[in-house]
């Protein structure tokens, strides 16, 4: 790492490596949606024009003609639930049973789709269950995991995508500011309230007036 990024890296005086020594974080915190390729630009040509490029490596989404997995309105965001086991016990190995939070995992939808669509967003139940399917197994598996928070509640204003892209659990009509529950919502509440996530899976083929 530091042969390849050299000076980009801080350098830490005596007393701030006994810091970092002497004091344990209190937990890590995942934002997690998606997960890509990463293609090594060492050894292989690169076209090295994003900020992946500064470590010499290229990331993209599809491999021999085969995207990771179902695309979403975020542009380089897929659908691949099995990632979510794969980072936290990558994680949870690499940092000791440090304390682990999902401090962000969401589906995002277009702004121009129907508002049926909109409100019964069957892609975005289909989303958290099998990413949450996933991080219980990592918990299964030894990872010391404190929580999990969903991205988001509400429809927000998404950085450079502004309102073109909807991730909320509540549907925003940004003119009246009426907030109408998604089936996600209904589908997370049930899951939250009951004891398995098998319980869950009974309300991933209703639809939000069910």
């Amino acid at each position: 790492m530091r042969e390849i990024l050299s000076s980009n890296l801080p350098k830490f005086t005596p007393e701030e490596k006994k810091l970092l020594q002497n004091n344990k974080v209190d937990f890590i915190g995942i934002n997690h949606y998606t997960a890509i390729y990463a293609k090594d630009c060492i050894y292989s040509p690169c076209t090295l024009d994003t900020y992946e490029g500064n470590a010499l490596v290229y990331a993209i989404g599809r491999r021999n003609g085969k995207i990771i997995g179902k695309p979403t309105a975020l542009h380089g965001y897929f659908v691949v639930p099995e990632a979510m086991e794969k980072v936290v016990m990558y994680v949870n190995d690499r940092y000791r049973n440090t304390t682990i939070y999902i401090t962000e995992n969401g589906y995002s939808q277009h702004s121009d789709t129907s508002m049926e669509d909109l409100i019964n967003d069957v892609e975005r139940v289909n989303y958290m269950h099998d990413y949450l399917k996933y991080l219980s197994s990592a918990i299964r598996k030894g990872a010391n995991v404190g929580g999990y928070f969903a991205w988001s509640i509400v429809d927000n204003f998404e950085w450079v995508y502004g309102y073109t892209v909807k991730f909320g659990l509540y549907q925003v009509d940004f003119d009246t500011q009426e907030r109408i529950p998604r089936m996600s919502a209904k589908w997370y509440r049930d899951f939250l309230t009951s004891s398995s996530l098998t319980d869950g899976l009974q309300v991933r083929s209703r639809r939000a007036d069910s």
